[in-house]
């Protein structure tokens, strides 16, 4: 897909398969930017190469440089026309065949090799049609990247386990055929030490089994927490409504694709409805959700001439609508855009696993090849030679090495699902680490992203109960939010409301009504002056006040006399004021950030103890990515809360991406972590858990390539034999997935 296209040169994406750790990605990158005029990256994470070029480079040259690296490319096609949601159980499903297949054969073929009382007269001979497919099937994606990297020059985790498996089952089928390991009630001696005479007698088929078994589920666990490259955008796109009713010639109604409406044509949108693309009320006055989009929590009023925005929602009237952009120009597309950009542009995390066996592997198999020729210098035999080689190359299978991610990461995030956090994947922890700046959006994040009746000021001689009970009345019969607000407050305090015996709508002021034999109005201050009533002092006072706190003040009069105002604001959650103290005291800096006015956010602001250099108002979805570009380019290290389509760049662009669980799925999945339970003070316990799963990651890490260090010298002077190291290959992994499981202890901030 071609996304930009100059007189100088053009840039396009490219899907990348075939790539296994981080290495592939730099490999492919260098290859690329080898080419004259071109410059690329390559992400790792979502399995794209952002590729520029210029001169005489075609599309076709790119993927063939790409595919000569030993990798497959193509053009991706339109987020909009793909079937994503089939990808995930192809990519997965092989995988989980080739494990259970692994697992299930890989179980009794090391028992029987490490208990002698399970080994029959003929138990290697099931051992050998137990650990054949094993060894070839199931560990067939390890011999085959071996391949592919042995033919660039290349070895990696996948060459050791491809290597040692393959050696040690290649030996057990020599000594079952040519050697005494064939022989009826043959028995497998449990020696700790390499006889250096013999060894014609021993199979290695439980250490074969057993390694791929241990790895493929690594790697099972590991590919089943990737986050999946362009969910954002596919949520992004699914938020745009799929039908439009059009108005031909002569008012004709006609309900068609969106994708067919064009600029200029006219089109209807009832209560309720999403607004279909980009455009001008052309008849009708209503109030528009935008919230999704702009992060705005009160509907804006709109009439004939103003503009409105695809994907919003018509909450109040009857609307007609000119197409003024469509399809790739609209708001909707452009932040998708802005969100695939953020993500190309955030560079993929190294593994510590990978960098470090970039150095280890080459040197395992070199320490195999010298302790073979060591042995056979001295001697010893080529069977006891090739039996300490094997023992090298089985203690230093990274068995460990590859659980010590997985499993961190999935005790990590099964405690994190009780307590209302999900990280989303092991390339996002060391984020948690650097940061030092949290962004946090106002609008369903801090506040709770509705509105609600927060204050009744009443009249000298007037009673609340009989204010709310009309008023609430009157507003139970209309659909605007801020009504809704209003009677769900009456409701909550008494219970049950009467019935307006007549009501009407006053676009753009309020409404009006007879309740109880009453006259009421409720609406704006300018409501009460069609009707020559004025708000009494106190009254006028408490409206200014209210405004100047970025509230709606709405007047309540009855038979001709101004009773009451009423304060309806998106409320503050109960917890916010704790989650920002929390995000202090993790020595983070809290910033406000919203598309609200000035007031309202200052106020918030006051509300939760942010302090007022620290609020950044009335921004665009576009202004929100710039925002965090620009802390980052001051060297901050930034994360970004959020739970509204207009986060999702944002979430995308920041160093560590926190979504609210209640919001938006385009939020969801464009951000690091998920706080499931939508309460802010999830957000402190998200970083301290990424934090503390980063550490367990490392330690187990650093103990695994501690036991090889270890191990090694004792395999290659032969004081392990490869069925020893195998245990102890398997104990290292038990040791990890034991490290692993302390995270079960971690608890929430009381």
């Amino acid at each position: 897909m071609i996304t930009d296209t100059t007189d100088t040169g053009a840039e396009v994406e490219l899907a990348i398969g075939g790539m296994t750790c981080a290495s592939c990605a730099a490999r492919i990158e260098k290859k690329l930017n080898r080419m004259a005029g071109v410059t690329a990256t390559v992400n790792y994470a979502t399995e794209k190469a952002k590729v520029s070029y210029s001169g005489d480079v075609s599309v076709g040259d790119l993927i063939a440089t790409v595919e000569a690296t030993g990798y497959t490319a193509q053009e991706p096609a339109p987020p909009a026309g793909r079937e994503e949601p089939a990808e995930e159980p192809d990519e997965l499903r092989p995988l989980r065949q080739r494990l259970v297949t692994a697992v299930v054969l890989a179980v009794p073929v090391v028992a029987m090799a490490m208990v002698p009382a399970l080994q029959f007269e003929y138990w290697q001979w099931l051992s050998l049609t137990l650990a054949a497919p094993v060894v070839t099937y199931a560990a067939w994606p390890f011999h085959k990247a071996a391949f592919t990297n042995a033919r660039h020059g290349a070895a990696t985790m996948d060459t050791l386990i491809s290597v040692g498996t393959s050696a040690a089952f290649l030996w057990s089928l020599w000594a079952l055929f040519f050697g005494t390991a064939g022989t009826p009630g043959m028995t497998h001696p449990f020696e700790l030490t390499i006889e250096r005479t013999d060894g014609a007698g021993n199979i290695y088929l439980e250490a074969a089994a057993g390694v791929t078994a241990f790895i493929l589920a690594g790697r099972y666990f590991e590919a089943r927490a990737k986050r999946k490259a362009g969910a954002a955008l596919r949520a992004l796109l699914e938020l745009g409504a799929k039908d439009v009713t059009v108005l031909r010639d002569g008012g004709r109604e006609q309900t068609v694709p969106v994708t067919e409406l064009r600029v200029g044509d006219r089109f209807l949108v009832r209560p309720g409805e999403k607004i279909a693309t980009d455009g001008t009320v052309v008849e009708g006055s209503s109030a528009v959700d935008a919230s999704m989009l702009t992060g705005e929590s009160v509907p804006v009023e709109v009439g004939s001439g103003d503009p409105v925005t695809g994907a919003t929602i018509n909450v109040g009237g009857r609307l007609v609508v000119r197409a003024t952009r469509v399809g790739a120009d609209t708001q909707l597309a452009r932040m998708a855009r802005l969100v695939e950009d953020a993500q190309n542009g955030k560079a993929a995390a190294q593994r510590l696993a990978d960098r470090i066996s970039a150095v280890f592997v080459p040197v395992v198999i070199a320490l195999a090849l010298g302790t073979l020729g060591f042995w056979l210098g001295n001697g010893a035999g080529l069977t006891a030679a090739f039996t300490a080689a094997v023992a090298v190359l089985v203690i230093a299978c990274p068995c460990a090495l590859g659980l010590a991610t997985p499993t961190a990461l999935m005790v990590g995030t099964g405690r994190g699902a009780q307590l209302g956090i999900l990280i989303k994947g092991p390339e996002v922890l060391e984020s948690t680490r650097r940061v030092d700046t949290v962004v946090l959006d106002k609008t369903g994040t801090v506040t709770t992203g509705r509105m609600t009746l927060l204050a009744v000021h009443i009249a000298d001689g007037t009673d609340e109960a009989e204010v709310l009970r009309l008023a609430g009345a009157l507003e139970h019969s209309s659909e605007h939010p801020i009504a809704r607000a209003v009677a769900d407050g009456a409701l909550a305090k008494l219970g049950a409301l009467p019935t307006p015996e007549d009501f009407a709508n006053v676009p753009g002021l309020g409404v009006q009504g007879v309740v109880e034999g009453h006259a009421v109005l409720v609406g704006r201050e300018r409501l009460l002056a069609d009707w020559a009533m004025e708000l009494p002092e106190g009254l006028a006072r408490a409206r200014a006040a209210a405004e100047d706190a970025g509230r709606t003040a709405i007047a309540v009069a009855w038979d001709g006399e101004a009773r009451a105002v009423l304060e309806v604001a998106d409320a503050v959650k109960e917890t916010s004021p704790e989650a920002v103290r929390r995000l202090r005291d993790l020595g983070l800096i809290p910033i406000l950030l919203t598309g609200d006015n000035e007031a309202v956010a200052r106020s918030v602001a006051r509300e939760v103890g942010i302090a007022p250099e620290h609020v950044v108002a009335e921004v665009l979805p576009q202004d929100k990515v710039e925002v965090v570009k620009r802390l980052q380019a001051e060297g901050r290290s930034v994360a970004m809360v959020g739970d509204g389509v207009n986060d999702a760049a944002a979430l995308a662009q920041a160093d560590l991406g926190l979504a609210m669980g209640t919001g938006t799925d385009a939020a969801i999945e464009a951000g690091d972590l998920t706080l499931v339970r939508g309460d802010l003070r999830a957000a402190a316990d998200a970083i301290r858990l990424a934090r503390r799963t980063l550490g367990t990651i490392r330690s187990n890490l650093f103990w695994a390539f501690a036991y090889n260090v270890a191990a090694l010298p004792l395999a290659a002077a032969g004081l392990l034999t490869p069925m020893i190291a195998g245990a102890a290959m398997a104990f290292s992994s038990v040791f990890v997935v034991g490290n692993s499981l302390r995270l079960r202890t971690f608890r929430a901030a009381g």
